[in-house]
């Protein structure tokens, strides 16, 4: 079921556009990473579906919702950089939270109750945030965009500013959550996307170049590249290599040779069937997927030669 549709959405400041004719849909209890570089229009995109900024044209939609009625209910948002009281405690911070997104008293607190323990920060409750480590900031602001039970929560680079330790806790966090509630962040990350999400959007100056779930996008664009080495001249070794049906193109790097190869199990077999039949002095064989990032490289250059 489709929770929210982005139709042709645009931002344009200063005659730039920092958003260019985005459409997407957010399924319900999945959860979605936007990715791309610092100024690719991710935090646009999330303040736009937060209804914190009017887009310059475009739609957004929320499924059971009419035109005109209030989003907020059904949205939690943290955004890059979050404010705190900082003289207040974690559980006084919560409670006013839950105020401000119309729960009475007597829910506010049931609520700051049961998410100071989901977010890990219950020993911390009577604590003043300023004496707060940024990883249990960072938690306390989920637990207040999601003090009202909201079916989305919207995230903007919720890890980027987080020491590893205060990164694992909030990834772990997210795994959490969404079970419960659709969740989209915007990460530059590729990591971080990888652990967590569960369908990606790659953005590009203000264009979803490429969307997919993982698996998806792995078949499209990565490759992979066997590695091998010898205790002698790899050249001779390479002319065989060359010839196998699963070999598409090989290369020599520092006394190695790199092999791209169409399937892997297939050209595993071709190789060291070769290897042991002609007695190759082989000293290493090893698989090399490319790695996230390199495959977002690759979508963008597609789509610039495109």
């Amino acid at each position: 079921m489709t929770l929210l549709t982005a139709k042709k959405l645009t931002k344009i400041y200063d005659q730039k556009k920092a958003v260019n004719n985005v459409s997407f849909q957010l399924p319900l209890g999945k959860c979605i990473a936007l990715i791309g570089p610092n100024g690719a229009g991710k935090t646009t995109i999330l303040r736009t579906l937060a209804g914190l900024l009017r887009p310059t044209s475009g739609t957004v939609k929320f499924t059971g919702l009419k035109r005109g009625d209030d989003m907020r209910p059904i949205i939690g948002y943290l955004p890059q950089y979050p404010m705190f009281y900082n003289w207040m405690t974690g559980k006084e911070f919560l409670i006013y939270s839950g105020k401000l997104a119309h729960l009475s008293t007597s829910e506010a607190k049931r609520q700051t109750e049961k998410l100071l323990d989901i977010v890990d920060i219950a020993h911390a409750k009577d604590q003043r945030i300023s004496k707060y480590s940024g990883g249990m900031k960072q938690r306390l602001g989920i637990a207040q965009a999601i003090i009202h039970k909201p079916k989305l929560l919207i995230l903007d680079e919720p890890v980027s500013s987080l020491d590893p330790i205060g990164r694992r806790d909030v990834l772990t966090l997210m795994e959490t959550l969404k079970k419960d509630m659709s969740i989209l962040f915007s990460t530059h990350i590729l990591t971080d996307a990888d652990e967590v999400s569960d369908e990606l959007l790659l953005l590009h100056r203000g264009e979803i170049v490429e969307s997919g779930s993982m698996d998806e996008l792995r078949g499209k664009y990565q490759t992979t590249t066997i590695k091998l080495s010898f205790d002698n001249n790899i050249q001779k070794y390479q002319n065989k290599i060359d010839v196998l049906p699963s070999v598409t193109t090989s290369y020599i790097q520092r006394h190695e040779l790199h092999i791209a190869v169409t399937n892997i199990s297939i050209a595993r077999e071709e190789i060291l069937t070769v290897a042991s039949q002609e007695k190759w002095p082989l000293t290493n064989f090893s698989v090399n997927r490319a790695s996230l990032e390199e495959m977002f490289m690759k979508v963008v250059n597609n789509s610039c030669n495109g």
